[in-house]
């Protein structure tokens, strides 16, 4: 058994090459062989999300507070409150992040494969991030 006490762990700041905005990562719990899965809490500044990615074996986000804004590829943003729960399938690209005027703060829990989580692609353009929710 292992407990991760609060506070024992530093808090991180997104780098701004996944990033956009200001982003706080709180890591939770790790992956300690042969488990896979990790968990942070997350927390986006209004107007801070995500560059577009994917993951090996998806990733389910569990929002804890604010008010914020989640998209799949070729799919509508969508608008997600504290208490939601999202669900990327395997290699699905998508971003995840705060509304333009409201922090928002999630879970991200995501298994590796091969030792990798996540695979960081191109950055979301404004133009994107600001079209109108779903």
């Amino acid at each position: 058994m292992e407990i991760k006490r609060i506070g024992t762990q530093p808090s991180g700041k997104g780098p701004s090459e996944y990033f956009t905005g200001t982003v706080r990562i709180d890591p939770l719990f790790g992956a300690p062989s042969p488990a896979r899965a990790a968990g942070a809490s997350v927390t986006f500044e209004p107007g801070a999300r995500t560059a577009w990615h994917t993951h090996p074996l998806g990733q389910t986000l569990i929002v804890t507070a604010g008010c914020g804004r989640v998209q799949r590829w070729g799919g509508p943003i969508e608008e997600i409150r504290p208490g939601d729960v999202v669900w990327f399938p395997p290699g699905e690209k998508h971003w995840h992040g705060a509304s333009p005027s409201t922090a928002m703060t999630h879970i991200a829990i995501q298994e590796q494969l091969d030792g990798k989580a996540v695979d960081w692609l191109e950055k979301v353009a404004d133009d994107q991030y600001n079209a109108q929710p779903h």
